[in-house]
């Protein structure tokens, strides 16, 4: 049994890797400053969850403030895995410094934690967008990351960065571990996915920016977080990628959710965003050999499973804020 220090713990796949990890028979100590990216009733649900798990305890804190560092000074930890983090490409062009300070601040603390409580292992979340704009597909992890889009891609870059100083200097084992588009049941209500299904089980016009043609490659979050568990196995320094392995279309994907929950769609078509890449497609060989890793939910089961959460929370998810 380890102990580990989960950042962003009420967040999307913060969550969902506490609870794995208690399942598995670990203790994990959580983090999250509940900030207000997105709906934070989303997070009081998965924390409520959380909190009745023998196994785990739970502080309100930002990971970007340096005093966090003093809170862990005495405590022994397995391994940091540092979820927290300000997402979302669009909201990065608006206001890029708590971009900053959440991802590149926020990891220089808990790599700070590493080092000073003699912790060896650290997980670093990341993410596709950090690819930029022409690489190619699927994408492997040797494909340039020094051209990105926007603050959010750019800021992954830099606490990629310090992550490999830290390993450099301090000999801290590191897993940076690049996710390509997750959702689920009780995901990010700013994504696609999430906002697809509440709009169209309740009425609301589907807006897509572009014209729908763009695709991504979904992965859905207990393969995510089966990754991410993986990746504490000792690798001195390596960065993985974890995908999906169906890339779809934004038109397709409204389709499949009109299937699935047998309602229409009236769909808005809106100009592109440029901070938006056109596609993504993970190169998962990387994951496959070094973690055995690999995708299991096929696109239709996911938002299936997402489809049911929704139905049995639709009393309070309906009002969840879809921006």
């Amino acid at each position: 049994m380890a102990h580990y220090l989960v950042t962003g713990a009420a967040g999307f796949i913060g969550a969902r890797t506490s609870e794995m990890l208690i399942e598995q028979g670990h203790t994990v100590v959580g983090i999250d400053n509940f900030n207000d990216a997105y709906d934070p009733r989303i997070k009081e649900y998965r924390l409520n969850r959380l909190q009745k798990l023998k196994g785990f305890t739970f502080h309100r804190r930002d990971i970007s403030d340096k005093s966090i560092v003093d809170l862990f000074r005495n405590e022994k930890i397995d391994g940091v895995i540092n979820l927290a983090a300000r997402a979302g490409v669009r909201f990065s062009v608006d206001n890029p410094w708590v971009f900053v300070e959440s991802n590149v601040t926020g990891t220089l603390n808990m790599l700070e934690v590493c080092r000073q409580t003699g912790c060896k292992k650290f997980i670093l979340a990341s993410t596709s967008s950090i690819y930029g704009e022409n690489p190619p597909y699927p994408t492997p992890e040797t494909a340039s990351s020094s051209e990105p889009l926007q603050p959010y891609a750019a800021s992954k870059k830099g606490a990629e960065a310090l992550a490999h100083s830290y390993h450099h200097l301090y000999d801290i084992d590191v897993t940076i571990v690049r996710y390509f588009t997750v959702y689920g049941p009780a995901g990010r209500p700013d994504l696609a996915i999430f906002r697809f299904v509440q709009w169209v089980m309740e009425g609301k016009p589907v807006r897509i920016n572009g014209d729908g043609t763009q695709s991504r490659g979904f992965t859905y979050i207990d393969d995510i977080v089966r990754g991410t568990i993986a990746a504490l196995k000792p690798v001195g320094f390596e960065v993985i990628n974890l995908g999906g392995h169906e890339v779809i279309t934004i038109n397709e994907l409204v389709e499949l959710v009109e299937e699935l929950t047998g309602k229409q769609a009236t769909v808005q078509y809106g100009p592109p965003n440029l901070a938006d890449m056109f596609t993504n497609w993970a190169d998962v060989t990387k994951a496959r050999e070094m973690l055995g890793w690999n995708p299991q939910f096929n696109m239709r089961d996911g938002i299936k499973n997402l489809i049911d959460w929704y139905n049995e929370e639709r009393e309070w998810a309906k009002d969840i804020l879809t921006p």
